[in-house]
């Protein structure tokens, strides 16, 4: 899907990103399994699609040991 950019000149589509957990988050600290509940993973093996944003490439990264993550294009 691209979405209309106002400030630019014309469409722009917008990456997004796949976020897949791949280990447990037994045994972690809280705010990693809040940040992995934020991000609305639920199971291992999981996968949710986000937008690619500097707030969710920030949570990616303080849960980045536990995910694996792939750009696709939305």
């Amino acid at each position: 899907m691209c979405l209309l950019n106002r400030s630019a000149h014309g469409v722009n589509c917008f990456m997004k990103l796949a976020i897949t957990q791949k280990r447990s988050a037994i045994g972690r600290a809280k705010d990693q399994k809040a940040t992995i509940e934020a991000l609305g993973i639920k199971r291992l093996s999981q996968q949710v699609v986000h937008n690619d944003t500097p707030q969710i490439r920030g949570m990616i990264n303080k849960i980045k040991h536990l995910v694996e993550v792939e750009e696709v294009e939305g």
